[in-house]
This record gives C-alpha cells, sequence and structure tokens, in this order.
C-alpha cells in the first residue's frame, strides 16, 4: 500500500461504510416505506435540484446532478412515468425541455425531505452542536476536494499485478 498513512487509510475504510450504507437495499426499502412512495437515489436528486431551481432545462438538469444528458433523460422519464416531473417546451426556445415538479413530486419529494430529516435527527441526537456544525463542514469540505482532485495512477513496488483486460483475451 506505499506510504499512505493509517488516518486516510482509517477514513477510506469509514467512507467505504458510509457508501454501502447509502446503497443498501435495506436501508432503501425502510425509506421507501417510511415515505410511501419509491423514488430511486438519482431520482431523489432530480427532485432536489428540481425542486430548488423551480424549473430547469435538461441540460442544467445534468449538470446539477452531475449525470450524463441520458442518464438525466432516463430519470427524468421514469419520474414522468410515476407522475412526479413534467417536460414542457422552453418559453423562449421550443428546442429546449424544461422540466419542473408536478405537484404529486412537490408531495412525495416533500415527505422524502422530512423522513431524512426526522431519521438524521434521531442518529445525531447525541452529538453535540459543535460536533453536528464540524460534521457538515467537514463533508462539505470533502465533496469539495473529491470533486476537485483527480485521480492519479499509483505507482507501486509490487510485482504482482492485475493484468490488463487485453492480456485476458
Amino acid at each position: 500500500m506505499g506510504s499512505t498513512s493509517s488516518d486516510v487509510v482509517g477514513a477510506e475504510r469509514a467512507l467505504e461504510r458510509l457508501f454501502r450504507l447509502t446503497v443498501s437495499r435495506r436501508m432503501y426499502s425502510r425509506q421507501s416505506a417510511a415515505v410511501g412512495a419509491v423514488v430511486t437515489r438519482a431520482g431523489y436528486a432530480v427532485l432536489r435540484s428540481v425542486e430548488q431551481a423551480g424549473e430547469l432545462t435538461m441540460t442544467e438538469l445534468a449538470r446539477e446532478c452531475s449525470m450524463d444528458p441520458a442518464a438525466a433523460g432516463r430519470q427524468v422519464r421514469s419520474l414522468e412515468e410515476d407522475g412526479l416531473v413534467e417536460r414542457r417546451s422552453g418559453a423562449d426556445d421550443a428546442r429546449v425541455t424544461v422540466v419542473r415538479l408536478t405537484p404529486e413530486g412537490r408531495s412525495v419529494y416533500g415527505r422524502i425531505v422530512e423522513v431524512r430529516t426526522a431519521h438524521l435527527d434521531e442518529v445525531l441526537s447525541g452529538w453535540s452542536g459543535e460536533d453536528r456544525a464540524a460534521l457538515t463542514a467537514l463533508v462539505d469540505r470533502l465533496v469539495d476536494d473529491l470533486k476537485a482532485v483527480p485521480f492519479r495512477p499509483v505507482r507501486t513496488t509490487d510485482t504482482t499485478s492485475t493484468p490488463a483486460p487485453e492480456e485476458l483475451a
């Protein structure tokens, strides 16, 4: 593993636990049951972004949700089929598609926010206000840094390596 410090290894392990928890089917099922609606994580990102902006073009939506345009289109189509968003032509340019929440979409989004914030409030109930503020600041900082710092290949002294896909053929 080279010269990676133990605190970085510990942070990576802790984040891996968090990431696994956030994609857990069990957690997702419990949240969906509490909300009374099934919305994927990506669908939630779309609802949140559109709710905050009022309406977004598909290009803006893809950028806001860090999705490629095709993925954003699939999410919008699914949410539209569920009656949570609607698409229409832009007021200034009919070639532009604009997405906005339906009344049901606003209701479902509100319930998701209520369930998630109530759950987090309960989870953090034993934490001091100072710890909560530190968590928020550190997570925001981490997200900004994860976006800003590119992945780089790591040179190792390990003589065993995983063969490239073309070497396996």
